[in-house]
């Protein structure tokens, strides 16, 4: 499959690529991206070097739609569609440290998700979701995109610190997408 391009109302998402290293390196260096995703710490140039340059071998393959979320020339994050099984995959991501908080990551996560769950795009019967337990703004986000909660799985997720516990949402092709309730997201859960 080759790259496909997707915009939103203010971005254009594609295919990361060599002239995106240098916004890639300099992003994964910041520690919440480091601590809540799955990029390698520490993140060297060769890592931003072989995510860019992979991209298209990726889409070609299959094995991931990833996207570079752009706002003219600035690179703002990522977002990709990882294959887990012949029909399913995985939401990732990460926005840069200046492009938080102005609902980026929604916006061209919704747009990757609208490609993937449809049958001329990915095709996929099945978008999972899974961040660390803890990771709140991983977890807003995709209740707001309308994942639906589906639990925690014990020591699920391997990273660089180890194995930790996961929480899990998935999304369906015939699912509402308006927000659903996260009881991890209720002002109970999240007292101390």
């Amino acid at each position: 499959m080759r790259a496909v391009d997707l915009a939103t109302e203010r971005f254009v998402l594609t295919a990361p690529e060599e002239a995106d290293v240098d916004a890639v390196f300099a992003a994964c260096q910041d520690p919440e991206i480091q601590r809540w995703t799955t990029v390698p710490a520490p993140y060297e140039r060769h890592h931003a070097e072989e995510f860019c340059t992979g991209a298209e071998d990726r889409w070609r393959t299959g094995v991931e739609q990833t996207w570079a979320i752009r706002e003219g020339t600035a690179l703002l994050g990522v977002v990709g569609l990882n294959r887990t099984s012949a029909d399913s995959a995985e939401l990732g991501y990460w926005i840069a440290p200046a492009a938080r908080g102005r609902g980026v990551l929604v916006e061209a996560a919704r747009a990757a998700l609208d490609w993937g769950l449809d049958p001329a795009g990915g095709a996929y019967a099945r978008i999972g979701w899974r961040a660390a337990v803890g990771n709140l703004a991983s977890a807003r986000a995709a209740r707001a995109l309308g994942f639906h909660f589906e639990g925690m799985s014990r020591m699920a997720l391997p990273s660089h610190r180890g194995r930790e516990d996961a929480w899990l949402a998935g999304l369906l092709p015939g699912d509402d997408r308006s927000p659903q309730p996260w009881p991890i997201l209720e002002p109970s859960a999240t007292a101390s």
